[in-house]
């Protein structure tokens, strides 16, 4: 399940510590400067406080038909930033991030997240799901099993900025009912240069 961090008291102005936003660039600064893999507390506030412009995020802006569209921002050993463009109807497979921790900014459109349990006994189970506008931060920490998506019913584009500590690597990945847990390695995202 995910998990609820509450926010930081600048949250809702975006402010951080020096009385600025972090913009992409900012954020890029940031997360290039980490050397050990940051707390999902950590990714919470970083998110909570970036205000990044669709100028920022143009070079990262791509959909696909079949399936969402992964775009590397910034990675090292101790953190990644990805950013993912979802038309409607298409979401992840139930997964966990198999060591990482992982948030969220819903940057544009609609997430549905629905998270889930697992037991050896009865395999993967439901546990509930909620919706995120523009601006909210969600995230998933170790070993939260989850899935997110544009809902068919949006009728409008996502985009979604992702931050992974450490960087993701192979995921657990589940079905309904099923005790059965497989792997698997997303396809590496386009890397975008420049920033």
């Amino acid at each position: 399940m995910s998990i609820k961090i509450e926010p930081s008291a600048n949250s809702g102005t975006g402010v951080c510590s020096n009385g600025q936003p972090l913009s992409l660039a900012d954020l890029v600064e940031t997360l290039n400067a980490q050397t050990d893999a940051p707390s999902l507390k950590q990714l919470y506030n970083w998110l909570e406080n970036a205000r990044i412009s669709e100028d920022e995020l143009e070079p990262y802006l791509g959909f696909k038909d079949r399936t969402y569209w992964r775009h590397l921002v910034c990675r090292n050993k101790a953190v990644e930033m990805l950013v993912l463009c979802w038309k409607p109807g298409q979401r992840t497979v139930i997964h966990d991030h198999n060591g990482s921790c992982g948030a969220v900014l819903v940057q544009q459109g609609v997430v549905w997240e629905t998270t889930f349990h697992f037991d050896e006994q009865h395999g993967l189970r439901y546990n509930s799901v909620s919706e995120y506008q523009p601006g909210a931060v969600t995230g998933a920490d170790v070993p939260d099993i989850h899935q997110l998506g544009n809902p068919d019913v949006s009728e409008q584009n996502l985009v979604t900025i992702h931050i992974y500590s450490p960087p993701l690597g192979v995921l657990h990945t589940y079905k309904p009912g099923s005790a059965q847990i497989e792997m698997y390695t997303p396809e590496e995202p386009d890397a975008v240069t420049g920033v």
